[in-house]
Parts: structure tokens; sequence; C-alpha cells
């Protein structure tokens, strides 16, 4: 007997939290209301202009109306090994690359062509809300190992090894962290990475965030760092935070030759190549300067120390200082139970309810990403915005 309407797999896919978020802030801003959004991952910065320029180049090429390679334009795949080499020093030929639609087609393809069903993967907590949903879909089962602040969010080898069973085959590894701003010290990830080679795992590796860390932290690719896990590694990554392109799509995954070449298989049948356009353009950024992306490294910095301070002098909020990324992470747990507006939210998803409702702040709760009881707030909007934004929540959470 067939089951409903809608396939068991797709109705178990939960919504994109961050994505949801976003778009209630957008919906009110559309009705008038004056709301600050800390929600969505994206830099607030155009697209760099000679990006522009050769997108709108390309679109009056005809040879970009048409189909090409799948696995993404012949002179793209060298630049994308190109650019690896210069950024990481992570040697690898331009067939060891299959571009993508954004970055979350390559976490996906990843895991689609390395889990079978009922194969486990290790998923450090707190986590990027699709990470587990793109393993579920491929028939993987997601392992939280849940992290906190006493080791900067950072998983230890003890932890991976505790939550590790015979059926696991896959490590995911992110530094720099969405959403914590965690970047792991070349020593630890030295340590996870020989863990997992001597383990004879696999290792998804998601650079998306690798020229975002300030301070002393240093973004290193775990395939360099441990070159025994080389055949084992895959690394996704894109253009999207790099280059202020997240709707361009265009993502892009590296590794072993068998694992590349099932990934361009199913892409294929999914979707064919990216958008030419998009393609023409993603190349003029990884052949061009990284100045663009300096400059908003700059103002990330400033508004990250910002962010910082002014959430720590909330009564009742934790805020480690971020890393990494655009990301705060901070601990709602101290507001949890008193009266807020009326309300007395028992958990950070009712604060975040109560955040956008009252003080029309939007935020994305930390039930999203495993860890209850903390706010995801991206700093990826602008000074005045970010300084108003939790000056409402300094207001409302101190006037009970």
């Amino acid at each position: 007997m067939s089951g409903g309407r809608i396939s068991a797999r797709a109705a178990a896919v939960s919504p994109s939290a961050t994505l949801a978020v976003d778009a209630k802030a957008k919906a009110l801003r559309a009705q008038g209301e004056n709301v600050i959004g800390f929600g969505a991952g994206e830099p607030d910065f155009p697209t760099p202009e000679p990006i522009v320029e050769a997108a709108a180049a390309a679109c009056r090429d005809p040879r970009n109306h048409r189909y090409t390679p799948t696995a993404g334009l012949p002179e793209l795949r060298e630049a994308v090994a190109a650019k690896t080499r210069r950024d990481s020093g992570y040697e690898v030929a331009a067939s060891q690359v299959l571009v993508t639609n954004g970055g979350k087609q390559a976490v996906a393809h990843a895991f689609a062509v390395l889990c079978d069903p009922g194969d486990e993967v290790l998923v450090p907590a707190p986590y990027w809300t699709t990470y587990p949903e793109a393993i579920r879909l491929a028939g993987g089962v997601p392992v939280p190992v849940p992290t906190d602040p006493s080791t900067g969010f950072r998983a230890t080898v003890a932890q991976l090894e505790a939550a590790r069973t015979s059926r696991t085959k896959v490590l995911l590894f992110v530094s720099p962290s969405n959403p914590t701003g965690a970047v792991y010290p070349r020593p630890e990830m030295e340590a996870v990475g020989r863990w997992a080679a001597a383990h004879g795992l696999w290792v998804v590796t998601d650079e998306i965030y690798e020229h975002l860390v300030y301070g002393g932290a240093e973004h290193h690719s775990l395939p360099v760092v441990v070159p025994e896990l080389v055949d084992r590694c895959v690394v996704v990554n894109g253009v999207a935070k790099t280059y202020a392109r997240t709707g361009w799509r265009v993502g892009w995954l590296v590794g072993p030759g068998d694992v590349v070449a099932a990934a361009t298989n199913l892409q294929s049948h999914e979707t064919s190549n990216v958008a030419n356009v998009s393609q023409r353009a993603a190349l003029a950024g990884l052949t061009g300067d990284l100045a663009a992306v300096a400059a908003m490294r700059t103002a990330f910095d400033r508004r990250r120390l910002t962010i910082h301070r002014m959430l720590n002098e909330i009564d009742g909020i934790e805020c480690l200082l971020p890393e990494g990324a655009f990301y705060a992470f901070p601990s709602v747990a101290g507001l949890l139970g008193r009266a807020v507006a009326g309300r007395r939210p028992d958990s950070s998803a009712a604060l975040a309810e109560v955040a956008i409702d009252a003080a029309k702040v939007a935020v994305v709760p930390g039930e999203a990403f495993g860890a209850p009881g903390y706010f995801r707030m991206s700093y990826a909007l602008g000074d005045d915005d970010l300084v108003e934004g939790v000056s409402r929540l300094a207001a409302l959470f101190g006037a009970g």
C-alpha cells in the first residue's frame, strides 16, 4: 500500500530556520515595519563591480546561451584549483573540481555520494541547519556531537571518539564555523584529522568562510594539515561569502577523482551545469584580487567586537568572542523564565518570537542549530543597524 501524498523522505525535511526568519523579517518590512534582521547569513555589501561587469558581458556572449559541461566551465575548474592552491596550499587538479549551484548543492552531493542507508555522520553541534537534512536525504544518520563555550565550541578528539560506532563513516568538520564563529587552531585540527585518518573515516570539510578570520585566528585546510586524509577528504566551498554573491549560486566540491565523478554524474541528472553567466562572474572573482574581501573583513571585524561587547552588557546574556565567519552565538539561558513583554518565554525559540514581535528584531533561535538556549546573530549588517538592533534587545530584556 502506498503512503501519504508526500513521500516520507521529503516530509521529514525541516524547513530552513534561517531562511524562515529572514522571510518573516522581509514580510514585516513589506508591511511598513522597521525590522532589524540578524537572521540571514549573507554579506550586506554589493557584489564587486568587476564581477558584475563580467556577468553583463557574459549575457551578451552566445556561448553562454547553451549547455556547457556539467562539472563546470573548464577555465573555471582550473581557476578553482588555482585558487585552492593559492589560498590554502592544497594541490588539486581541475579534474578534482565540480562546480555546483551554491555551496548547499556541494554539501548535498558530498553526502549523497558517500552515504549508504544507515551510515553515520558525526556532526559537531552547534551546526548549520542544512547539514543534518542533507545527511538524512542521502540516507545517512546524523550523529550530533555537542560542544559548548568551555572548549570554544570546538569538538575534542575525546568527544568524537565517544560518539564513534562501527557504523560511523564520515566526520563533518567546519572551521570557521557557522553558527558559532569557532576557528580550530592548527594543533587541534591536526589531532582531529589524525584521529579520523586512524579510523579510516571520510571527512567532509566546509571552508566557505576561509577568508573571514579575525584577531590571531588563522584558517587552515584539513587535507593540508593532515596529508594522509587527502584520499578520503571532500572540501566544499564557494563564492557566496567571500565575494558577497549569495544570490549568484556558485559553489564547488573538491575531492578524490571517484567522488567527483560520482557527484558530477548525479548533478547531470539533477541540474546539469551551473548557470553560465554566474560561472563567468565567478571566474572573474577567482582570478581577480582580494581587495574587496579585505575591506569586508575589516568591517566584519569591527562589527564583531561591537556586537560581542554590547551583548555581554545585557544582564542574562553571555557571548563568546567569535573568531571567524560573521556570527555571534550568545547564550540567552539567563533570560529564560523571566517576564519579557508580558510573556515568560521558557525557550530560546519562544524568546526569539518575543524579540521580533515586541522589538522588531529578527534572530535565529539555537534550536535550529542543535543548541537550545542560544541565539545566532549575523553581524553582516550595517553598523548603525547592528547597534540599534542590540540596543532594542537590551531595552526589551531589561524592561521586564
